[in-house]
């Protein structure tokens, strides 16, 4: 069967903000996640693509745009159902008040457990998301053939959902998988089973050299440090 590739947005505006974005509109790439955008096409430029699906998120569409430019003929998707989750009542909210809520320790190690005040669950999430990649994969792989490679532009959270899956691993284990923006992951599927290929990445090791945290900073201690430091809720709602 097909091969996906799946690409987490570039860095946003609600990233360097320390805002859980969620659906909430206006939210683009900054700077940084421009210039990310501006790298994926020489970064895919061997990769033969046979079509690419979008998240309808305005950052997902702006990681897109090069590429795009680069590949005129490259036929691109909209998929509501790789759209980041509803996180419905903290959409828009800091994480670092979100992290006082005591559902955010159910995020965090029992997820499947979590739903989202006046959003929807993280299983529902999942649910949505393995639908439409899988019925992407077969459809890919009817019109362009077994070996066809397709890419995914999507959230955080909806690409560690889809590891998890892939891996077979419960949700419940999903927060210790860790995406950075504009990372590529690939899941080659076949009748049988999911492989994992790659994961997260960047080609940029620099998150793995040790950064200065002022002294009392609690995030020295935290998940996010260990996760290489990104304030995020699964890439959406994981690591605070």
């Amino acid at each position: 069967m097909a091969t996906l590739i799946l690409v987490r947005h570039g860095r946003s505006t609600a990233n360097t903000a320390g805002l859980l974005a969620g659906w909430t509109p206006g939210v683009n790439l900054d700077e940084r996640g421009r210039e990310q955008a501006a790298a994926l096409p020489g970064r895919l430029a061997g990769v033969p693509l046979a079509a690419a699906v979008t998240s309808p998120l305005e950052r997902c569409a702006q990681t897109l745009a090069p590429l795009l430019a680069a590949r005129p003929g490259l036929a691109l998707h909209t998929d509501e159902r790789i759209g980041e989750c509803h996180y419905g009542d903290w959409s828009g909210r800091k994480l670092s008040e979100l992290s006082e809520e005591p559902l955010m320790r159910i995020v965090q190690q029992h997820p499947s457990a979590a739903t989202f005040p006046a959003g929807e669950s993280l299983r529902a999430m999942q649910a949505r998301a393995v639908d439409a990649v899988r019925e992407w994969d077969a459809r890919i792989e009817e019109e362009h053939g077994a070996d066809a490679v397709f890419l995914m532009c999507s959230h955080g959270d909806i690409i560690k959902s889809l590891v998890a899956d892939a891996l077979g691993m419960h949700l419940d284990l999903f927060q210790r998988i860790h995406v950075d923006p504009c990372s590529v992951t690939a899941i080659r599927y076949t009748p049988t089973r999911p492989f994992l290929l790659r994961l997260g990445d960047t080609g940029d090791f620099a998150s793995f050299t040790p950064r200065e945290t002022p002294a009392g900073d609690p995030a020295a201690s935290s998940d996010e440090a260990e996760a290489g430091g990104e304030a995020v809720v699964g890439g959406g709602a994981g690591a605070v």
